[in-house]
């Protein structure tokens, strides 16, 4: 990333010590869209600020994305909870995108995990509701947020360590390709029909940006999508964002419950 990128997320970093009093952190947990009832699930916390309170943050701008930053104890681990992140699609750039994640990495971060709302392209083993461990991804966005001659291996882009972790949380737990468009349109029938045959089995509009990002500061990433939705094509349902807030809503018990078991261990 540029020095300003860098010299950014240390000041965002400095800032969120200040403000939380707390000078290290374990790990961090960037919430997707519906995701928020799931946070909740962690318990109380012992901090909470306004990502606006730090620099190089904007404020939310998708429903479901509270814009604050939590900070729980669980399990003897410190987390940094994300409630929302910044897309692709709001047109601000690819910096602020990854700019929680590299804030994370300077405030000692070495864990990350990434959560997102996704469409399910394998209706026939996927269901509403079900959340899938991420094992890999392909960036269709168009951007990326390292540039010049950094050649970074994504060949283990999200943790084999942690992925099991999570499976020994929950082992009905499946495992996924996740593939990222830019958004904010949903894609065509079509658009779903290609992905499926390069082999995608979710997806989404946020979370490989930021993944990339986290690898290049040399955390761990743990993803996890939470299907709120078949695919276009693949069932009589028209897409809205609603049904993808309330299906984080139903599961957020289930969620809140693996998420809390995994970060103890992270």
């Amino acid at each position: 990333m540029s020095n300003d990128a860098f010299a950014q997320a240390g000041a965002a970093a400095d800032e969120l010590r200040a403000r939380t009093s707390f000078d290290s952190f374990d790990v961090a947990l960037v919430m997707g869209s519906g995701w928020v009832p799931a946070a909740d699930a962690l318990g109380a916390p012992v901090a909470d600020i306004a990502v606006t309170d730090l620099p190089g943050f904007a404020p939310p701008a998708v429903e479901g994305h509270a814009g604050r930053i939590r900070v729980v104890e669980v399990g003897g681990r410190r987390a940094l909870v994300f409630l929302g992140r910044t897309h692709l699609y709001e047109g601000r750039g690819v910096a602020p995108v990854v700019h929680g994640v590299r804030t994370a990495l300077a405030a000692g971060v070495r864990a990350v995990v990434l959560t997102n709302a996704a469409g399910g392209l394998r209706p026939e083993h996927q269901s509403i509701g079900d959340p899938v461990l991420i094992s890999d991804h392909i960036n269709l966005s168009g951007a990326n947020p390292l540039t010049g001659a950094t050649f970074l291996d994504l060949s283990e882009a999200y943790s084999p360590r942690l992925r099991a972790l999570a499976k020994d949380a929950d082992p009905t737990l499946a495992e996924g390709v996740y593939a990222a468009f830019r958004g904010p349109t949903y894609e065509t029938p079509a658009e779903i029909r290609m992905l499926r045959t390069l082999g995608a089995d979710m997806i989404g509009m946020s979370t490989v940006l930021e993944a990339i990002a986290a690898r290049e500061g040399g955390a761990e990433v743990l993803g996890i999508s939470l299907v709120t939705n078949i695919a276009a094509g693949l069932s009589d349902e028209h897409l809205d964002h609603e049904e993808v807030l309330a299906a984080g809503r139903a599961a957020a018990g289930r969620m809140g419950t693996l998420l809390g078991t995994v970060l103890a261990k992270v």
